[in-house]
């Protein structure tokens, strides 16, 4: 899964991977300081589009970019300037799973909408085929 930055007036969007199992101990600390939530329930939060876990998500991934230059309270957003993505890969297993789970016309529907969206998804050099789960349990 990617968290995508695209400020108005940036030509470019700031895509960073997010796989919440591979967040450095500090980093897991310092979003549940920010956001007052032990951290599974903010990556849940996250994905149900919190914004103040959003905005603590976007604080890490700027102070890695930018280290000892970004404070919280600078982190502001306008709401369609961040966004979560899934990649090529992970629509791959999110259709396998289906295959698994579903059949019938629930299957068909699912595929296609999978399909749909995959066809726009970043298609990571490095992604090893593995997805993880967004959600840290």
């Amino acid at each position: 899964m990617y968290f995508v930055y695209h400020p108005a007036g940036q030509d470019e969007p700031t895509r960073w991977k997010y796989v919440p199992q591979k967040l450095m101990s500090a980093e897991r600390e310092m979003l549940e300081r920010h956001t007052d939530r032990n951290f599974s329930q903010f990556t849940q939060d996250v994905l149900q589009g919190n914004s103040l876990c959003r905005r603590a998500l976007l604080f890490m991934f700027l102070k890695r970019d930018h280290p000892g230059k970004i404070k919280f309270d600078d982190v502001d957003f306008a709401w369609d300037e961040v966004r979560l993505e899934f990649s090529k890969a992970e629509y791959r297993q999110m259709m396998e799973d289906a295959r698994e789970r579903l059949s019938g016309d629930q299957l068909v529907a699912v595929l296609e909408k999978f399909e749909e969206e995959a066809a726009d998804a970043y298609e990571d050099p490095d992604d090893s085929g593995k997805a993880f789960s967004p959600v840290a349990e």
